[in-house]
């Protein structure tokens, strides 16, 4: 008999730990969320991978939603204040000879 853990998927896949950590006005948005996807898995076995995900990924959201100041920082980021910013031209581009511009705008699919 070999031990196996006592959360299979490790924390943050458990909805009421979610809950428990997500501000209050997400509540909604995550409960349809995880629910759309309770559906899905339970008519469709394949798509139960899709569920953890939508666990994994609200999980993140809770932690970052529930960090003070991000409201804050997440308008911000909306209306371009807060900065400075930088335009992908202006930052040194890991890759010689052409500007982040370039590679952000082939992998949206368009040239540069």
């Amino acid at each position: 008999m070999s031990a196996q853990p006592a959360e299979p998927h490790g924390p943050g896949y458990d909805p009421d730990d979610i809950l428990s950590t997500l501000p209050q006005q997400y509540h909604e948005r995550f409960l349809n969320d995880y629910r759309a996807a309770m559906v899905a898995a339970a008519h469709e076995t394949w798509r139960y991978r899709e569920l953890q995900q939508v666990l994994k990924r609200w999980h993140l959201r809770a932690i970052m939603y529930s960090r003070p100041g991000h409201d804050q920082r997440a308008e911000d980021a909306r209306t371009g204040s807060g900065g400075p910013w930088l335009e992908a031209d202006q930052i040194e581009s890991p890759f010689p000879g052409r500007t982040l511009a370039d590679v952000f705008a082939e992998r949206a699919g368009g040239a540069a």
